[in-house]
């Protein structure tokens, strides 16, 4: 069900173990050759092939494009959110759920940056509900839950996700070929972590003048249907998930 589409009384006769989805990506720079919107196109064509295995047993809302993007802003263009001003957002919208009655919450990340930001809002609504044992809170990256790329698509020269890389890369080119410009001639930037396995801080321009970090050479819309398709299927198996919680357990 998408909420953009019902009225707030078809809302308020769901029951409230209806689980909601809230989809939130960005609009920040994807190197030379891809557009600004590349996550949150994704996303939304990701949620819109997962939508239909659980249409009318979960209540999606629209995308929110604003994402957390700081270590973009070197190139014009990106719009990010601060990352404080960006969890209390995320955070509201949860809270706005909790206060309908709704018990199952799932947010689905279309952005990297918002990973960390993403877990502790959802961490912090667990802390202000902390009485509540009925309430399943989960925040999830939608390229964290399909298998391993590499088993499913073949051909895969990355085997983990990067920036405007040939997995975002491959994607956009099934998906809108004429918003990818010329990434056959992207040099590969490596993904290699620094001080692993410690987390270092970095901005873009630490790691990539050109804003892209993988392989995009390596890109295809062959490649990108495939993967289209790995990640709408964990998208969609999460949900169900979701939907088959006994309300009370730890697993899921």
């Amino acid at each position: 069900m998408l909420l953009s589409e019902l009225t707030w009384q078809d809302v308020d006769r769901l029951d409230r173990d209806t689980p909601v989805i809230i989809p939130v990506a960005a609009l920040e720079q994807h190197g030379h050759h891809m557009p600004l919107f590349t996550d949150s196109l994704l996303l939304e064509a990701i949620v819109e092939m997962a939508h239909p295995s659980f249409n009318d047993k979960a209540l999606l809302l629209p995308l929110t494009w604003l994402g957390n993007s700081h270590h973009h802003l070197d190139f014009p263009g990106t719009v990010s959110a601060e990352p404080r001003l960006w969890i209390d957002m995320l955070l509201g919208l949860v809270e706005n759920f909790i206060k309908h009655g709704f018990r199952r919450i799932v947010v689905i990340n279309g952005h990297g940056g918002n990973d960390v930001p993403g877990r502790q809002a959802i961490f912090e609504a667990r802390q202000r509900h902390r009485e509540r044992e009925d309430l399943l809170l989960l925040f999830a990256t939608y390229w964290h839950l399909a298998q391993p790329a590499q088993g499913f698509v073949a051909g895969l020269t990355q085997d983990e996700m990067g920036h405007a890389c040939e997995w975002e890369t491959s994607m956009i080119l099934h998906l809108r070929p004429d918003l990818v410009k010329q990434h056959q001639n992207a040099e590969t930037v490596s993904q290699n972590g620094s001080f692993q396995p410690a987390q270092r801080a970095w901005t873009m321009l630490d790691r990539s003048q050109t804003g892209h970090i993988g392989a995009p050479a390596e890109a295809s819309a062959r490649k990108g249907k495939e993967l289209l398709d790995l990640f709408s299927g964990g998208v969609s198996d999460l949900i169900h998930r979701v939907i088959r919680w006994n309300g009370q357990s730890w697993e899921g």
